[in-house]
């Protein structure tokens, strides 16, 4: 008899094989393909682009289908990453089992699984992101013994002819119920979809953003994640950002997470929640407070807050979006319940109370542990995020924390309890250090700090130099005062980046 977990479980993969997707072995998938009439394989794996890329195989034997899952294939990188030489390009891609799961849109039965990258020597790709990640996850329960896990939050607009009928009122969408909202269907169509595939969602809802320009209707949705190992959480998060653009693609609908649709409506960003585990117990709660471990780590995001935006802030219209006196934050602080601020403590199950049997008198009080639950959310990155760097960026700074000597301290002074977005808190924000304003600032900021990056081997050097060099390429500075009195000019440079 299947366990619970199985039976519920949505991934046809999982259910078959009847164990977690961490354990699926080449033998696993062979059997997997061999009994449920799979025809073909795919090898995604994402480019310096951030882009999902494709190879594709027919399966014609065993023997072939052994071959490829074994020794994977060749690939050009200089295609694939610019600061990879065309006269020494060739990568292999080799299958990570974990991630495999049945195409969702193919008429032919077809299993993908993403890949990794192995230079010539069949080493790890050192400046491959995935491989950053993977390194920075190793080294913080090497020199910790925690791990991490983060969940992400996709918001994104769904862009569509008007329909007349029952419109929602302009930038009062949050939480909003069919017929008021239009593009509902599309996203629980994705949240079935990804859950199929192996990702673990939350929930879903429309968010606050909605508004008609001309006959164009700009509808915003978020769908958010439970926390998981940071490198499955990266996983889920490339093939959830495909799965939607691809159903939107069905429905014929532009669907874009780009931070800033237009000036003066709601942008979307992509807010990561935090935590660190030891022996799979949440250890950033303690006593039913939010414990010195989860203070550490929020003072390693703060510290290194300015240069975490190069890698989840990466074109100029996402400094569009953390402007002063709107929910994105532009202030270097953290608090509790504050969506003013950078880092935030969202509201946690740290009460004893019982709040299931006061709504429900015929459920016993169970005394259930909640705190598991609690996370810290760090609140600037956006759909423009390289996802692999960033996580691997969070990973560093949560162990940066660990290590700070200060890190209370740090964190302690750069608390705020009030909403800074009011003016009668104009001295409050005076004192904070502000986020980047601009790609090329940003890059500025991680020249800076570029030294933690490095620590330990984590991030090459000439991978942060690129990343220096394509965030200054973008010659943003000053852009948004230079715009501000141009709407016109401002929302053709919001287009150029609508599929960012």
């Amino acid at each position: 008899m299947k366990d619970f977990e199985t039976l519920l479980n949505p991934n046809p993969l999982l259910v078959y094989l009847d164990k977690p997707s961490c354990d699926f072995t080449k033998s696993d998938i062979i059997r997997f393909i061999e009994n449920n009439g799979i025809e073909m394989v795919n090898f995604r794996y994402v480019a310096g682009d951030g882009r999902l890329k494709t190879l594709n195989f027919v399966i014609n034997s065993k023997k072939q289908l052994d071959g490829f899952l074994s020794s994977g294939e060749r690939a050009d990188g200089s295609s694939l990453f610019s600061y990879i030489e065309a006269g020494s390009s060739d990568l292999y891609v080799v299958p990570r089992f974990r991630t495999a799961f049945i195409n969702p849109f193919s008429e032919i039965p077809t299993l993908d699984i993403l890949c990794s990258y192995f230079n010539k020597d069949g080493l790890p790709l050192i400046s491959s992101p995935e491989y950053v990640l993977r390194k920075a996850q190793e080294t913080l329960i090497k020199q910790t013994g925690f791990t991490f896990e983060t969940m992400g939050e996709l918001e994104y607009y769904v862009i569509s002819n008007n329909q007349e009928l029952y419109p929602a009122i302009d930038q009062k969408g949050y939480h909003e119920s069919v017929p008021f909202v239009k593009w509902e269907r599309l996203r629980t169509e994705a949240m079935h979809t990804i859950a199929k595939t192996g990702g673990l969602i939350k929930y879903g809802h429309s968010e606050v953003g909605n508004f008609v320009l001309g006959n164009t209707l700009y509808e915003q949705n978020e769908i958010e994640f439970l926390p998981t190992n940071v490198e499955d959480a990266a996983d889920q998060l490339i093939i959830a950002k495909w799965i939607l653009k691809m159903i939107a693609y069905k429905y014929g609908a532009t669907l874009s997470f780009a931070p800033k649709i237009t000036v003066g409506k709601a942008g979307s960003g992509m807010h990561v929640h935090t935590r660190l585990t030891k022996n799979g117990k949440n250890m950033m709660v303690e006593n039913n407070q939010l414990s010195n471990i989860a203070k550490r780590a929020i003072a390693g995001y703060l510290q290194l807050a300015p240069s975490l935006t190069a890698f989840g802030n990466t074109i100029p219209t996402s400094y569009f979006r953390l402007v002063p006196h709107q929910e994105a934050p532009t202030n270097i602080c953290w608090g509790d319940r504050n969506r003013s601020v950078l880092v935030r403590v969202p509201l946690g199950w740290t009460s004893n109370t019982n709040m299931l049997s006061t709504a429900n008198p015929n459920e016993p009080n169970d005394n259930k542990d909640h705190t598991e639950k609690q996370t810290v959310e760090f609140r600037c990155p956006d759909g423009s995020a390289d996802i692999y760097l960033l996580m691997a960026g969070l990973t560093v700074a949560a162990r940066h924390g660990l290590e700070m000597e200060n890190a209370l301290e740090y964190a302690q002074k750069n608390y705020v309890g009030v909403n800074i977005f009011k003016d009668e808190h104009k001295d409050v924000c005076q004192q904070l250090a502000q986020l980047p304003v601009s790609c090329s600032e940003s890059a500025d900021c991680l020249k800076n700090q570029m030294d933690i990056y490095k620590k330990y081997d984590i991030f090459p050097e000439g991978l942060l130099q690129g990343i220096i060099k394509q965030l200054k390429n973008h010659n943003d500075t000053n852009l948004r005062e230079k715009l501000s009195a141009n709407q016109d000019e401002l929302l053709k440079f919001v287009n150029k980046y609508l599929h960012c």
